[in-house]
């Protein structure tokens, strides 16, 4: 059985395919199709590529007529509407109209007046939704599929080796990952979940053999301002960036599951947020803004020497 590390960028991340397979060409086969499966999703869901059907959906923003989705995307906004129902509102693909203002490349935070002016444009409830026909009734409501799609991303990748008879692999995708199957002994992948202060450390090693695991924190794409740190998970009932939690992971059956929960967990904050999860039942560790560490899989929490990798 051969074994092949491959790594290449999508979605703006560092992403990699940890395969096995019994003939090379097997193996170069199964990571084309699935890097170019990856390249699809991100063609056709970016924002911001003018070409996109993402593009194109918001583009339709104002207008009665609205317009008809795909099956794949019509399964993607169902689930975005089940999590938007499911969170109380805080799973909000509309609520990426924020980006407006806050732009972390700048390290400018909005004036509460600027926030206030895009939250009529915000709210799942305010869209038009009866499979296939899709309506934004408001012109400036934008749909972000960013949020979840990665994830979707991995979970189709997986699948896809599946398909293809692969039988033991991992899918990372800039830290969301999906497992294809175990080692070929049978063993698990052991993977690291990044401390959210030590860009080059890790706080826990976790053993998956099926399913996903995926984490949100403040730490990737965040700001600094006078010492008070801005992140990039905005809530969509406020306009301002979560606060309470510095990250959280999630393992589930499917990498789109763990990375909706997890992002959901941050939204809701450092005490509700923990305790939404445990009701939930799904493994995950938080890490909370003081350093605080909780969560069935935390037992192997600041593990020493352990890096953030496959293995």
């Amino acid at each position: 059985m051969l074994a092949q590390r491959v790594p290449f960028k999508a979605m703006g991340s560092p992403c990699e395919l940890h395969l096995h397979a019994k003939s090379q060409n097997k193996l170069d086969a199964v990571a084309g199709a699935a890097i170019a499966e990856v390249a699809r999703l991100e063609r056709k869901y970016s924002r911001y590529r003018d070409d996109s059907l993402a593009s194109r959906i918001n583009a339709s923003a104002g207008d009665p007529a609205g317009l008809e989705v795909d099956a794949e995307t019509a399964s993607l906004l169902d689930y975005a509407a089940l999590a938007w129902q499911q969170s109380g509102g805080l799973f909000d693909i509309s609520s990426g109209v924020l980006r407006r203002v806050w732009s972390l490349r700048t390290g400018r935070v909005p004036e509460p007046a600027e926030i206030e002016a895009l939250r009529p444009l915000i709210g799942w409830d305010k869209i038009r939704w009866q499979r296939p026909h899709l309506v934004l009734p408001l012109a400036g409501i934008e749909l972000d599929f960013g949020g979840y799609v990665k994830e979707y991303a991995a979970d189709r990748v997986a699948q896809l080796c599946r398909e293809q008879s692969l039988r033991h692999g991992l899918v990372d995708l800039g830290g969301d990952l999906a497992v294809v199957g175990p080692h070929p002994d049978g063993s698990p992948w052991r993977v690291g979940i990044r401390d959210p202060r030590n860009r080059t450390g890790a706080i826990a090693s976790v053993a998956l053999l099926a399913g996903g695991i995926a984490t949100s924190g403040d730490y990737e794409r965040c700001m600094l301002v006078d010492g008070k740190r801005y992140a990039h998970i905005l809530n969509p009932k406020t306009g301002w960036p979560v606060e309470g939690l510095a990250s959280v992971s999630v393992a589930a059956s499917h990498c789109l599951i763990a990375g909706t929960a997890s992002t959901i967990a941050m939204l809701k904050g450092g005490r509700a947020g923990p305790a939404w999860l445990d009701r939930l039942g799904l493994p995950s560790l938080r890490v909370d803004a003081d350093g605080e560490i909780s969560g069935s899989l935390a037992s192997g929490a600041r593990a020493a020497g352990f890096q953030h990798s496959a293995a």
